[in-house]
């Protein structure tokens, strides 16, 4: 199973939310580049890098954070977070992205979302299946809707996707453990690459999501918090 550390950036800051509250920012580092390094320097080889100014407003606002990542480690970066147009997406690729999340975009615009699948491929585009109570949440998790998370990822299955990264909200920043039966149901209903995120605490959160079946986790709070330490997490990659 892949370990994959988060960073999530609002203000060029790597910062962490508690269930996606923006009003719960912490400030763990002024330099994510910094943290990427760290990361790297442990033996980690994969970055989730989410734009949560971008999330907010619909388009992407850190790319110079990925961009300056990107160029000074050989991390390999999935970056999500306000991805809404063509343009969007261009600059992610552009400025260093390997794979880019598609969250709200596939809940609300899903032709647009699938123009992007068939242009770069299932190897790029990685789909972002975020719930509260198992419903698919939208626009850096501000707004809910109806629709059943594995429903959407059944659905999205069908069309070509290989990635999911499915957040259970409240289970996010809480530092009380993955949602494990969410995930495993996920994995016995439907033939994905699942990468679990949120709620991870300790190792043997991790033990157990690689027992599931996930094909990666990732892992953030847990880090900055030191309830794992980048040693451990190495000994995992």
């Amino acid at each position: 199973m892949r370990i994959i550390p988060a960073i999530d950036i609002i203000n060029g800051k790597a910062v962490r939310l508690t269930k996606g509250n923006y009003s719960t920012e912490k400030i763990y580092n002024e330099s994510p580049l910094k943290v990427a390094k760290e990361f790297e320097a442990a033996g980690i080889k994969y970055l989730h890098l989410v734009d949560l100014d971008g999330a907010k407003s619909q388009h992407i606002v850190n790319h110079k954070v990925l961009y300056e990542i990107a160029s000074n480690t050989n991390l390999k970066i999935d970056f999500g977070g306000g991805l809404k147009s063509n343009e969007d997406v261009k600059i992610a690729f552009e400025n260093g992205a390997q794979q880019i999340t598609g969250g709200s975009i596939a809940a609300k615009n899903s032709t647009l979302f699938l123009e992007w699948l068939m242009e770069y491929g299932s190897e790029k585009i990685i789909l972002g299946a975020d719930c509260l109570n198992r419903k698919i949440a939208t626009q850096g998790w501000q707004e809910s809707s109806e629709t059943d998370v594995i429903d959407f990822i059944t659905d999205y299955n069908t069309k070509g996707i290989a990635y999911v990264i499915c957040t259970d909200i409240s289970k996010d920043g809480m530092l009380q453990g993955a949602s494990n039966d969410l995930y495993t149901e996920i994995i016995n209903k439907v033939d994905v690459k699942l990468i679990a995120s949120g709620g991870v605490a300790c190792l043997d959160d991790l033990i157990k999501l690689k027992a599931i079946g996930c094909e990666a986790a990732i892992v953030g709070k847990a880090i900055y918090e030191n309830r794992i330490t980048l040693n451990e997490l190495s000994k995992l990659c």
